[in-house]
């Protein structure tokens, strides 16, 4: 009688183990590969938002440099001797050349002590000191712990109510002295230092002109003083805020009797520079925008977003925007493509240097009136971007989508999992089963294939 051959490797007649993972693997392969799809969709979607976001993004941050009117009436400087002074024009500034004398600089207060021989350790006295930089005053007691000239020194410096008056020792072979020095400059922040009370020492320290005084002066305050076009004025600082409309300048050293040219000018290349950037960073998000939605018919691959609403219509609304008229604009100048700003047949932006500069040459106004002030390109397209990159925008609606995706995948992959525990229980138990019939079958085969043996032997058969 045939017998049931084996193929465990155990003790039973059937690889019940072998089996059981097998068949549980054939039955969950379609289930994972379904979810391993999915996620790799998913995936590719997440990815492919995260870069249509980030060239979105880039192209807003070019646009905050066009939004404003003012941007596009910018000014260049020129100075004929940098080492005099250095300037700064706003857009209100009237364009023109000045001649600029530097008569003199601003400067601050300086008084010194006469020298005292034993130096800093030199007792000079106790009593009350009142300290003045122009109108404003602050007292510093000098008591026996702090009568030296170094102590002295201390104290002004740490007095909370410090005005901006700098103590300094100065020592030399004839011994220390105390200088003292204003943080501000201008013939109105002058120091002037009284004394009362105390032993009398203080009156060496003492500086009230004219009356008499134990300090001396090393540098008189001062206003800085300058001539443009043979006008005069001053300031309590070396900065000039006031003397041209719209310019700042900041003087560096002065030069009696020599004039310097300053020019004011038309500043053509900030504007430039802010367009080219702005064409170029659309063109990002044009060709960002072209490979989404990409269609190679030779491989058969399209881009992660062909057919996407959602990038479609961010596609067709920048491009509206771009190519719309602006209500208000000047004259023939009312879109991009009359300023030399035009679309190229790949969807991306060029410019036209020599038509851009001629619509420049016939004043600000017209760019900034394409471009700029709340009718203008930039301010729409930021406003559009504003709404789309919103945490409420449509682009963060789809991420929350896909995040709730991947939470379904979590929770199906856990009910697969779960299922196939129940699969593999199930089998496990059948196939040991029916291991255990194998096994009794076998034995019952052995029992009979030896009482034949045995009884043909006893028939001499």
């Amino acid at each position: 009688m045939a017998t049931v051959s084996s193929t465990s490797s155990g003790s039973g007649l059937l690889d019940v183990n072998g089996l059981v993972t097998q068949l549980v693997a054939a039955e969950r392969a379609p289930l994972d590969k379904r979810l391993a799809r999915i996620d790799t969709k998913l995936t590719t979607q997440f990815t492919a938002l995260s870069q249509l976001k980030g060239s979105l993004s880039t192209f807003q941050n070019a646009l905050s440099g066009l939004k404003d009117a003012g941007t596009y009436v910018s000014r260049s400087v020129a100075v004929s001797d940098t080492s005099l002074f250095s300037a700064t024009a706003s857009s209100t500034a009237g364009v023109g050349s000045y001649d600029i004398e530097v008569l003199q600089l601003a400067k601050s207060a300086q008084v010194g002590s006469a020298a005292f021989a034993g130096g800093s350790t030199s007792v000079v006295g106790t009593g009350t000191l009142m300290l003045y930089q122009g109108s404003n005053a602050f007292t510093v007691t000098i008591d026996s712990s702090n009568n030296t000239l170094a102590g002295i020194r201390d104290a002004i410096n740490a007095a909370t109510t410090n005005t901006g008056v700098q103590a300094t020792l100065l020592t030399g072979t004839s011994g220390s002295k105390l200088v003292l020095t204003g943080s501000q400059t201008g013939a109105a922040n002058a120091i002037k230092v009284t004394a009362n009370g105390g032993d009398g020492g203080l009156s060496q320290l003492v500086y009230d002109p004219p009356n008499p005084s134990g300090l001396s002066l090393i540098q008189a305050a001062q206003d800085a003083s300058i001539k443009v076009s043979g006008f005069a004025a001053t300031s309590a600082t070396n900065t000039f805020t006031s003397a041209i409309d719209g310019v700042t300048l900041n003087l560096a050293k002065a030069a009696p009797g020599t004039t310097t040219t300053l020019g004011i000018a038309n500043d053509t290349g900030t504007v430039t520079n802010r367009v080219n950037s702005f064409v170029s960073a659309f063109n990002v998000v044009a060709k960002q925008i072209a490979a989404l939605r990409s269609y190679d018919s030779s491989t058969q691959k399209a881009g992660p977003m062909l057919g996407d609403a959602l990038l479609t219509g961010i596609e067709v609304q920048l491009r509206r925007v771009l190519s719309a008229p602006v209500t208000g604009a000047n004259g023939s100048y009312t879109t991009l493509a009359s300023l030399g700003i035009t679309t190229g047949s790949d969807g991306t932006l060029s410019v036209n240097a020599t038509k851009f500069q001629a619509a420049q040459a016939t004043g600000n106004s017209i760019v900034s009136g394409v471009l700029g002030g709340s009718d203008g390109v930039a301010t729409k397209l930021s406003t559009y971007l504003d709404t789309q990159l919103a945490a409420t925008g449509q682009i963060a609606a789809r991420n929350d989508s896909i995040a709730a995706q991947r939470k379904s995948l979590t929770a199906q992959a856990d009910a697969i999992n779960a299922r196939m525990t129940v699969i593999q229980a199930r089998y496990q138990k059948q196939f040991s089963s029916l291991d255990s019939l194998l096994t009794k079958m076998q034995g019952t085969s052995d029992y009979l294939s030896k009482q034949l043996a045995s009884l043909s032997t006893s028939t001499g058969k």
